[in-house]
C-alpha cells in the first residue's frame, strides 16, 4: 500500500458491481483508480496504468493476487503494484476496503 496519509474514505460504489476477477475504474480529478476484485472477493486499488508503457491494467486479467497488462504481458502485484519476475516497476496503489457491502477508496492523500 502507498505510504501517504488518508484524510477521507469515499464509497465508490458496491462489490457487486466488480465483477468477480475483473475490475472497475473511478476518475478523482484527473486521475484514474482501477478496483480489482478477486475470485474470493478481496479488493486492491492501483493507478489504471502499467508500469511498462501505461496501458490499461483495469482491461487485463486477474489471476493469483495479480493482473497480466493487456498490452505487453506485465504482471502486477495488485497488494504493492510492484511488476513480478524479471520485470521491473511500479504503479501507486491506493487503500480500498469494504463497508458492508459499498467499496471505499481513500483520497485526497498528500
Amino acid at each position: 500500500m502507498s505510504t501517504q496519509t488518508i484524510s477521507e474514505w469515499v464509497a465508490v460504489g458496491r462489490l457487486h458491481d466488480i465483477p468477480s476477477r475483473g475490475a472497475r475504474c473511478v476518475t478523482i480529478g484527473d486521475l484514474t483508480i482501477a478496483i480489482f476484485r478477486t475470485a474470493d472477493d478481496r479488493l486492491f486499488a492501483l493507478e489504471d496504468k502499467c508500469p511498462h508503457k501505461a496501458g490499461p491494467l483495469s482491461q487485463g486479467m486477474v489471476h493469483d493476487g495479480c493482473v497480466t497488462c493487456p498490452m505487453h504481458g506485465w504482471v502486477i502485484s495488485l497488494e504493492t503494484g510492484e511488476a513480478t519476475g524479471a520485470d521491473v516497476g511500479r504503479t501507486t496503489s491506493y487503500p480500498v476496503r469494504l463497508d458492508g457491502d459499498r467499496v471505499l477508496l481513500a483520497v485526497g492523500m498528500n
